[in-house]
């Protein structure tokens, strides 16, 4: 019998956590567009007046120093806007996935990738998928189980303990295998690519023990985690995120599989594949810049 270790609630974590459940509650009712729509406009003004706003301003400043302040200020008040509807959608992620591979430009997902996800799908190896926090960025995690894919999440224990439990249960009612960030996540990892899994994380937050890379030209850490697995497994890398679309559906696009740099022993040079891979979210984000989260302290 497996024992299942859960962070155990303080009294701050259930009155918290209470009012979390409570919204929650009151999201399911509305349903996913009234949600998202609703949250959108609150974080869109409320979030301004935040202290993070701050971070996000710097961020988004050093990142396109040739925009203009309007340019700059409208950006991030669509980025409040999506994280609001990310937060309203979430209680309806279940619900959300609706792509037809037979007519998949039909729907509210769509994708002019579905070669690639058929090449994933029947293709019998495990595949290393890296995603961003870009538009609705648990979408694509909705995919392989779906459609019989065997797959893996790499996810964040949110700190409040009830929380946890309620995203987690939501998570594991639509997703795969969930791996949550911890220091046995890469033996979980691993376990799964040997199952011959897809695994999928994200790929474009602060990693303090990460490698160097540059990231809209300033210096950062990088996670090398995919970069890593992709050298011992030697099994196919694709980037995967969700754009948005103003009718309210999304759009799910793909890269790969990547061919990704190799050194002169011909192994995959890890710096290097890192590198590459945030340069292809930089593009991504360059591309939507008001769907990204910029609210995260990315250079340090």
């Amino acid at each position: 019998m497996r024992l299942t270790l859960r962070p155990l609630a303080t009294l701050g974590d259930w009155i918290g956590g209470g009012v979390v459940l409570a919204l929650f509650a009151l999201l399911r009712r509305l349903g996913p567009a009234r949600a998202a729509a609703s949250c959108g406009a609150i974080a869109r003004t409320l979030g301004p007046w935040l202290p993070v706003h701050r971070t996000g301003l710097a961020n988004i400043r050093a990142a396109f120093p040739e925009k203009d302040e309007a340019w700059h200020d409208a950006t991030l008040r669509d980025a409040w806007d999506n994280l609001g509807r990310v937060a309203g959608e979430y209680v309806h992620l279940a619900r959300l996935w609706d792509l037809d591979v037979e007519n998949p430009r039909q729907g509210r997902v769509q994708t002019d990738d579905i070669a690639l996800f058929n090449e994933l799908l029947n293709d019998g190896k495990p595949a290393l998928c890296f995603s961003a926090h870009l538009a609705n960025w648990e979408l694509s995690a909705l995919a392989p189980p779906t459609y019989g894919m065997p797959s893996a999440v790499v996810y964040r224990m949110p700190n409040n303990a009830v929380v946890a439990r309620a995203i987690q249960k939501i998570r594991a009612a639509s997703m795969g295998q969930l791996i949550r960030t911890r220091n046995q996540a890469p033996i979980e990892i691993s376990a799964a690519l040997h199952a011959g899994k897809h695994v999928g994380m994200l790929a474009d937050q602060h990693f303090s023990r990460g490698v160097d890379v540059t990231f809209f030209g300033r210096r950062c850490k990088a996670n090398p985690a995919v970069a890593r697995l992709a050298r011992h497994f030697e099994c196919p890398v694709i980037g995967v995120h969700a754009v948005r679309r103003p009718d309210g559906g999304f759009d799910i696009e793909g890269d790969g599989p990547l061919t990704l740099p190799r050194d002169a022993k011909g192994e995959i040079d890890v710096a290097a594949a890192t590198q590459m891979m945030t340069g292809i979210v930089e593009g991504w984000i360059r591309e939507h810049p008001g769907q990204w989260l910029w609210f995260h302290r990315r250079w340090r």
